[in-house]
């Protein structure tokens, strides 16, 4: 328990960024695993649609400082790879 006033003000303040950070994160998981689903289901332009809104969500989460810049552009880079993947498999089903 903090003593000091502007201690339990930065208290108060820690909380309310905490739950704000928690729900950014959530919903940036939520998008990376609706792309990760989209694709297992061999939907590529739909794919790509949720792969555009995940690297648009990594990147809001990065300069909000949400997760480190680096992180958001390792993931973004192994997204990317995966659909490319996935659309060479489709062009040489096809």
């Amino acid at each position: 328990m903090p003593n000091i006033k502007s201690a339990e003000k930065r208290v108060r303040i820690t909380e309310r960024r905490t739950l704000r950070n928690m729900s950014l994160r959530s919903a940036l998981r939520t998008s990376v695993k609706k792309f990760e689903s989209v694709l297992a289901n061999h939907e590529v332009e739909q794919a790509h649609v949720a792969l555009q809104v995940a690297t648009r969500a990594l990147d809001k989460a990065a300069t909000k400082g949400i997760i480190h810049r680096n992180t958001a552009d390792r993931k973004k880079s192994r997204l990317t790879r995966r659909f490319n993947a996935a659309v060479a498999q489709q062009a040489t089903a096809e």
